[in-house]
């Protein structure tokens, strides 16, 4: 079953475009170092709950919007070497990044479940 890293994050509304470019670069080399799939998503229906919920997990303000974001690999021992590469590929640049990264959340799932294996 696939490995998945998962992402959620507070971008600045006014920053969303800066966040695109990178996450453009990111996607790249990603998938050129051996990620099956990249996806990134902008929230639209995502209130804010009394106890949890997306913008509360991040601390979202009212001038940011959050997004959710998820890279697929083929399995941990892969996503491992996919990531190594990735942080020692100069093209990225962590410096400036358009969001605060402190409010970031991620970490690393195992495949429950998938469609294509319980329907036919």
């Amino acid at each position: 079953m696939p490995y998945v890293d998962g992402f959620v994050l507070a971008v600045p509304k006014d920053k969303i475009e800066a966040y695109k470019t990178l996450s453009t670069t990111a996607c790249a080399l990603w998938m050129e170092h051996g990620a099956l799939d990249y996806v990134e998503c902008v929230a639209e229906d995502v209130p804010y709950g009394e106890l949890t919920s997306f913008p509360r997990a991040v601390m979202a303000k009212e001038d940011e919007v959050v997004v959710f974001a998820w890279i697929v690999y083929r399995d941990r021992e892969t996503r491992d070497a996919v990531n190594k590469k990735v942080m020692e590929d100069p093209r990225l640049k962590m410096e400036g990044m358009p969001f605060d990264g402190k409010r970031m959340i991620y970490g690393g799932f195992t495949t429950l479940l998938r469609a294509s294996d319980v329907v036919s």
